[in-house]
């Protein structure tokens, strides 16, 4: 529940910031831009570091924790955020100089577009190297269960941007959203830090540590997984850039309205269960770990299909929000096409961390690859056809496939395991 109202607190605030923009920059194009940006810097991101984090260190972790030993808990995140830091601080170093030549590859802006795109794009990197710690932090939180903390940095991280597009812009005009986000960044990891600080937590500097080859086993699985996932945004972000002019707000708004429902009620449970299934795996109780996910599921099926056809329904007030009411009837489309995707992502969440509570990463890593290919596959093939709701079409698809394998395969990894 804390949980979830944290996520809904972020995902609301979410919808201002969208408001904000598309109303501060009613031609949408900057706006496009500010979303393209961050794709390049969300994949390196998402495959160098949160390949590692998202399913090995909470339960790295939590191993120590069910042993009590706080010592250990903190010497294994300084290690691990030391070498991530040093790791992505070069990618990323690397990805800043030379994207001006690799841009083109990401999206089809042209002239002042495609300058404004590479600029953005410079300091979004900057703003996922801040986010190599922060997350490394909320991975502690998330293991010793301090929720509060967890999910209200989301909310000041948001907050960044709102007050950068309403205060900065007038002074450094389209640069005014981007840099607020650097800003909320910047805040997001300092609370973060003294959250976990004050929760026991002993940094140091650390190059090394006994756990990291296993972690970086666990993880390379799961950086194809979290490649293709990024790829495909990135690829629904470049053919909606040959589309009209705001197709690529359109399309990510509407996905940020279905991300509220999969995040307040999806993220939220599965991210709450993921360190107690974590536990019961380290305990071989498979009764207690079959118990957490079963209700899991319930729980999740009961909120998440009322909660997609009320957003069907709602589509002209979530137009109205993030002030897109010119463009309702499209956007009213695409929205509707995302909420059937709700169920089913908030499900995959779930089994995606029933997958990493057993230390296995290369199921879930073939299964997330076939969902972003055949969402891929979808969105080009349809996109002639029926312009930005193939996008919608593509990613709903690719969810329900996931989600059929994930299901299937999970009992067959307990067995193979012998969790008794």
């Amino acid at each position: 529940m804390v949980l979830a109202s944290m996520q809904f607190g972020a995902s609301f605030m979410g919808l201002i910031r969208d408001r904000i923009l598309a109303k501060t920059f009613p031609g949408l194009d900057v706006v496009d831009v500010y979303i393209a940006a961050f794709r390049p810097s969300d994949l390196l991101f998402q495959v160098v570091i949160m390949a590692g984090f998202s399913v090995a260190l909470v339960p790295l972790l939590a191993k120590y924790r069910s042993k009590d030993e706080k010592g250990n808990m903190s010497d294994l995140l300084s290690g691990v955020v030391t070498v991530a830091a040093l790791v992505f601080g070069a990618v990323a170093l690397i990805a800043a100089i030379f994207f001006p030549q690799i841009a083109p590859a990401f999206a089809q802006f042209e002239g002042e577009g495609k300058e404004l795109y590479v600029q953005f794009a410079r300091i979004a990197l900057l703003t996922n190297f801040l986010f190599v710690f922060g997350n490394a932090f909320g991975q502690y939180l998330i293991t010793i269960q301090r929720y509060w903390i967890y999910g209200l940095t989301p909310i000041f991280y948001t907050l960044g941007t709102i007050l950068g597009t309403i205060y900065l812009t007038p002074f450094f005009g389209p640069f005014g959203p981007i840099y607020g986000t650097l800003g909320g960044a910047i805040i997001y990891v300092l609370i973060r830090l003294v959250g976990i600080i004050r929760s026991g937590f002993r940094p140091r500097i650390i190059f090394w540590h006994p756990d990291i080859p296993e972690l970086i086993r666990l993880m390379i699985p799961r950086m194809v997984a979290l490649g293709a996932l990024q790829l495909e945004l990135l690829l629904f972000d470049r053919v909606a850039s040959g589309l009209a002019t705001g197709s690529i707000t359109i399309n990510s708004y509407a996905r940020n309205f279905q991300a509220v429902a999969v995040g307040v009620v999806g993220i939220a449970l599965a991210q709450s269960a993921f360190s107690l299934l974590s536990q019961a795996a380290a305990k071989n109780e498979a009764d207690r770990f079959w118990i957490y996910l079963k209700k899991g599921i319930v729980i999740l099926l009961v909120l998440t299909i009322p909660g997609a056809i009320a957003l069907a329904f709602l589509a002209p007030v979530a137009a109205w929000l993030v002030h897109l009411s010119a463009v309702l009837p499209v956007f009213s489309v695409c929205l509707a096409l995302y909420a059937i995707s709700i169920p089913f992502e908030s499900l995959n969440h779930l089994l995606l961390r029933s997958f990493y509570a057993l230390k296995h990463t290369v199921t879930p890593a073939i299964l997330s690859v076939m969902n972003g290919a055949v969402a891929i596959a979808v969105a080009w093939y349809l996109a002639p056809k029926y312009g930005v709701y193939s996008l919608a079409l593509g990613f709903t698809v690719g969810q329900i496939v996931q989600l059929i394998g994930l299901g299937v395969m999970l009992p067959r990894r307990v067995r193979k395991l012998h969790i008794t």
